[in-house]
């Protein structure tokens, strides 16, 4: 086990900021058990990330850790999903110095805002052919400087130390290939599909190594709002209805209302399913390798019900994630597919 962690009773609290709720998780030091899992909803939001958003976040983090068995105050925070500008793109082959030099100029000139205000990252893909030039693939994240300045305003509002601000396609990722380690796993590409509350993340990724990145615009709240003008209800009760429709076990569930919220999103579903769709293309023509093996699908909207949808019309095995399968862990997580960026973040090692 890395000396980080053999050295704590306990890992970082990881902090998964999203736009409905925070979610708190932390692990044990030899990352056998969660120690603790927590997850407080945030009030709806009325316009921008101003100062007051930020004292609601301070006060949710604040609500979850109360009696809590969170232990230290060590942290690794992501970067809110709505926040985060991504894209892969293609550039001149290079090492070191001069490929951050060559990555830093092409992301500027793409970004939705000026460079100068920029946060940015990059990760390496693999070299790819472009005609009859080698070409290196990149996968670009970046977010305004004031995103960070504004996480690390919390962590302070909240007493914690971060010791990390990370995004939540790297935890996500992190958090999976913890349970697929056998060498034929790491071997096989798979697709990871997070469906949050505004976003959904989809990253093709071989092993630890991450291979595309893309952000759609179908979550949560595009779902509710298609139940919500469907039904003709308010979107918190077009919320509430599939939430609690949604938590139900199958055979519990009134059949008529399960398909009037399936014919409602439908056109959400099919269009996040054309998305992904894409995505697999875009895949298979840049990289040319082995087909995808599998689609874990995880977040806080994931379901059965989406798992057989998604696994019909895209041909490929899908099954439902479960971050937490491989720990020990508290009775009252809930909804497991929803911890998969906290527990990522959880995980993640210092050097």
């Amino acid at each position: 086990m890395v000396a980080w962690f053999a050295s704590r009773r306990c890992g970082p609290i990881g902090v998964d900021l999203g736009s409905r709720s925070v979610k708190l998780l932390q692990f044990n030091g030899d990352c056998t058990r969660v120690v603790e899992a927590a997850r407080w909803d945030l009030p709806a939001a009325s316009g921008s990330q101003a100062e007051g958003r930020v004292a609601e976040i301070i006060q949710a983090i604040q609500h979850a850790r109360e009696g809590r068995r969170f232990r230290g105050r060590e942290a690794v925070f992501a970067v809110p999903s709505g926040d985060l500008f991504v894209q892969n793109f293609r550039v001149a082959q290079a090492t070191g110095p001069e490929l951050d030099k060559i990555v830093s100029a092409e992301a500027s000139s793409r970004l939705p805002f000026a460079g100068q205000e920029a946060e940015i990252r990059y990760l390496e893909a693999a070299d790819v052919r472009q005609g009859d030039v080698v070409r290196r693939e990149v996968i670009v994240l970046a977010c305004r400087r004031a995103i960070v300045e504004t996480v690390l305003a919390v962590a302070e509002g909240t007493g914690l130390q971060p010791l990390a601000i990370d995004v939540p396609p790297a935890a996500i990722l992190r958090c999976y290939c913890r349970q697929f380690r056998r060498d034929e796993d790491q071997q096989l590409p798979m697709m990871l599909v997070n469906v949050g509350a505004m976003h959904t993340a989809v990253v093709i990724a071989r092993g630890a190594d991450a291979m595309f990145v893309k952000y759609v615009d179908v979550g949560g709240q595009q779902l509710d709002q298609a139940v919500a003008r469907s039904l003709k209800m308010s979107p918190a009760d077009a919320a509430a209805l599939r939430r609690h429709n949604g938590d139900r076990r199958a055979d519990q569930r009134d059949p008529d209302v399960t398909r009037s919220i399936a014919e409602a999103v439908r056109p959400e579903v099919e269009r996040l399913t054309g998305e992904i769709s894409m995505c697999l293309r875009y895949y298979s023509v840049t990289f040319r390798g082995q087909p995808l093996s599998r689609i874990i699908l995880g977040g806080g909207e994931a379901s059965e019900g989406l798992v057989e949808w998604l696994g019909g019309h895209l041909d490929i095995p899908c099954e439902l994630g479960d971050p937490l399968r491989a720990y020990d862990k508290p009775a009252s997580t809930g909804r497991s597919t929803q911890w998969d960026v906290a527990a990522g973040l959880a995980l993640r090692e210092q050097n």
